[in-house]
């Protein structure tokens, strides 16, 4: 059998990790194995590498991603020149399936998150055998019990956390820090939960002003000169939405957040509290590096399985982690609701129970 690889959507630690456990799989069951460049884009223009056991050798280290991505490369509403644009996109799903069928695939491997897996989805339904593999920091996706590059970006923005309780300790500060999520906070929350945070803000959990300022005010009181705000991406107050920098056409998710950091400084320094603000921004810091051993681990474990996926053909599934093991799941039921943060849960509790505030006085613990 012969088999393409794409890895789809944003970078994260542990790409290349997934790539050598697949194509070292695959090698050692007499398959030959092609990499897309650039994601979609690679299927839609033809454009590949062969991949053979030197070219991955050593790769699980790295971060980001030996065959490139892209976030924009939907091939059923494709923007990118020469073949379309974002004021013109063209539906080009059918010459993605000629090309995977002149090179004579057998099954595509999409290593990607809920964009990059939901197009996986619509070619499987055209008839294209498919294998998903479940990518993204965020940790959103409902089929699985964590996804790779999370744990390395949560390793980053505690670090983070960590590194700003001495200056705001010495300064009398509150240090705000922002961390990537888009819609669920499981960044924000367990980097708040193991950076002693004392205000965690998440997407599930609006937020109230005057409840931020009040917890500030609390710790100032009780002899605390400073505070740390760990706040995610999504976070939006009570009635309001989430703040949004720019909108980015052609993508499977146009919004691109952040700032909301600023908006929670500028509350506190209007409020006359006596404390100065600091904002630090993570962004695309959490993205980069080498992968965690965690992540390295997690991240073979889904290599070889989804080859063991493609020797049963076992198609239009993705790999998912659960209970400890390693299993498939549909596809359709990976990319059908996002797994977000409940504010019941047993973590939310913890860091209430520790004294942490959510910015919002009608949760209780």
């Amino acid at each position: 059998m012969r088999i393409g690889i794409l890895t789809g959507g944003g970078d994260c630690p542990g790409l290349n990790a997934v790539v050598r456990g697949v194509t070292k799989s695959a090698l050692r069951r007499g398959w030959e194995v092609i990499g897309f460049r650039d994601g979609y884009r690679g299927l839609v223009e033809k454009d590949f590498v062969s991949l053979r056991e030197h070219d991955v050798s050593g790769i699980i280290i790295r971060g980001g991603t030996i065959l490139g991505t892209s976030n924009t490369a939907n091939p059923f509403a494709y923007t990118l020149a020469p073949l379309g644009s974002a004021e013109k996109p063209r539906d080009l799903s059918k010459l993605a399936f000629k090309n995977f069928s002149e090179l004579g695939l057998g099954a595509l491997v999409a290593i990607g998150g809920d964009g990059t897996l939901t197009m996986a989805q619509r070619l499987y339904k055209m008839g294209m055998p498919v294998i998903g593999v479940p990518k993204t920091i965020d940790n959103d996706l409902s089929a699985t019990d964590v996804t790779f590059g999370f744990d390395s970006a949560l390793n980053v923005a505690t670090e983070a956390v960590d590194r700003v309780h001495t200056t705001a300790e010495s300064h009398n500060r509150v240090m705000i820090v922002e961390t990537m999520g888009r819609y669920a906070g499981w960044i924000a929350l367990r980097a708040g939960i193991a950076g002693g945070g004392d205000i965690i803000l998440l997407p599930e959990i609006p937020y109230r002003a005057e409840d931020i300022v009040k917890a500030v005010l609390h710790r100032k009181r009780s002899g605390k000169k400073f505070s740390i705000i760990v706040v995610a991406e999504g976070a939006r107050p009570e009635k309001g939405r989430m703040t949004v920098t720019r909108l980015v056409k052609g993508s499977p998710d146009p919004l691109r957040l952040g700032g909301v950091s600023y908006k929670i400084a500028e509350i506190l320094d209007k409020s006359r509290i006596g404390l100065e603000s600091r904002v630090v921004v993570l962004g695309h810091v959490q993205r980069g590096g080498e992968p965690t051993a965690f992540d390295r681990w997690l991240a073979t474990g889904f290599g070889v399985k989804a080859g063991e996926l493609l020797a049963k053909k076992r198609f239009g599934q993705m790999v998912s982690f659960r209970n400890f093991g390693f299993t498939g799941v549909s596809i359709m039921e990976a990319v059908g609701k996002l797994r977000r943060v409940s504010p019941g849960a047993q973590e939310v509790r913890t860091a209430l129970a520790v004294g942490a505030s959510f910015g919002n006085s009608r949760l209780t613990g």
